[in-house]
């Protein structure tokens, strides 16, 4: 067999079609509406997120307040739909900040190797071995107390992951029979690299980007549940889960803020995994 044919048969990854499952179907309309939900609120609630009525205080969810309202007669479904765009946004952030200096890192790690590679690797492992969730609070408290800062700090403490799963894949693909085809037929570094080697080993982070993404998600609304997001009358969903905490009386308060996080973040997971079975 020719060089040239055996670079033309490389084992790229075989997307088999498969029916969507009925979850996934349900997960991915989840996630559209969140999205909606955050790129265009006012069509789906008139209602000001800000505002309230004094007389129209903790009223059950009902036709007029679908998740009812707060103790200053605000509206929990328009808190809630605003509050998409802030947790969509930061979670966006977080998951950019991981996949390009996580993945930078380990493409650098993985394919040029040597010193690099055991210099990138121990600070790695330095990443790995805090709690996300410590090293998030580290961060966003040096930077300062706002969304923004939680989804750089999201993003820092998924920095490691991305740059574990783009090394692995990276020294696995350099070792494949299409990688030394392609150094035969003359190739450069540069070529292999940008041609074969990050296109293939881009697959698997982009996938772990999907479910980081609705861990950002959650990570982020934790943040913002012990301050360090954005202050009232922000309506991030953690910070939503907050302030209804302080109200027993009006369980709607915490329950409507937290399914909606929670149907979100089990939504992302589910596709996440429906895209590693079909990779």
């Amino acid at each position: 067999m020719s060089v040239s044919a055996i670079v033309s048969t490389r084992p790229l990854a075989r997307r088999r079609r498969v029916a969507l499952p009925p979850t996934v179907v349900v997960s991915f309309a989840v996630v559209t509406v969140v999205v909606a939900w955050s790129l265009f609120p006012g069509l789906f609630s008139g209602q000001d997120p800000a505002a309230g009525v004094p007389t129209d205080k903790f009223l059950p969810p009902g036709a007029a307040h679908w998740f009812g309202t707060d103790h200053l007669g605000r509206d929990v479904f328009a808190r809630v739909v605003h509050g998409a765009a802030s947790s969509v946004t930061s979670a966006l952030i977080a998951v950019g900040i991981g996949v390009v200096v996580g993945g930078l890192a380990g493409l650098l790690a993985g394919f040029i190797g040597r010193w690099v590679d055991v210099v990138l690797a121990r600070l790695v492992d330095v990443l790995l071995a805090i709690p996300s969730f410590l090293l998030a609070v580290v961060v966003v408290s040096a930077l300062g107390f706002e969304t923004v800062n939680a989804a750089i700090a999201t993003g820092v403490s998924a920095v490691g992951v991305f740059a574990r799963v783009m090394r692995s894949e990276v020294l696995k693909i350099r070792r494949a029979v299409f990688v030394e085809a392609s150094y035969l037929q003359g190739g450069s570094r540069w070529h292999i690299l940008l041609r074969h080697v990050l296109p293939n080993a881009s697959k698997s982070v982009l996938t772990l980007a999907v479910l980081q993404f609705g861990l950002s998600i959650l990570l982020i609304a934790g943040l913002a549940f012990l301050g360090y997001g954005d202050p009232p009358p922000a309506s991030d969903w953690g910070l939503l889960i907050a302030v209804g905490k302080d109200y027993p009386l009006a369980p709607w308060l915490i329950y409507a803020p937290a399914l909606v996080t929670i149907t979100t973040v089990l939504s992302v997971n589910r596709i996440s995994r429906w895209l590693r079975k079909t990779d």
